[in-house]
């Protein structure tokens, strides 16, 4: 999945950018109320990556 179509998914379920970093964003998940970060890639996001992030988002 690509950067682009999984900000998509976070923006529609609630979580939102806290702050920019050098090489990640910082995002927050009101769901699971906790921060995760977010690579700046524009490339794609590996699926063990991808599934972590979608756990700490809340949504899978």
């Amino acid at each position: 999945m690509k950067t682009s179509e999984l900000l998509k998914i976070l923006k529609k379920n609630g979580s939102y950018l806290i702050r920019h970093g050098k090489r990640h964003d910082i995002w927050f998940s009101p769901i699971t109320n906790k921060q995760f970060s977010l690579p700046r890639h524009k490339d794609e996001i590996k699926p063990g990556t991808l599934k972590n992030i979608l756990e700490e988002a809340g949504i899978k």
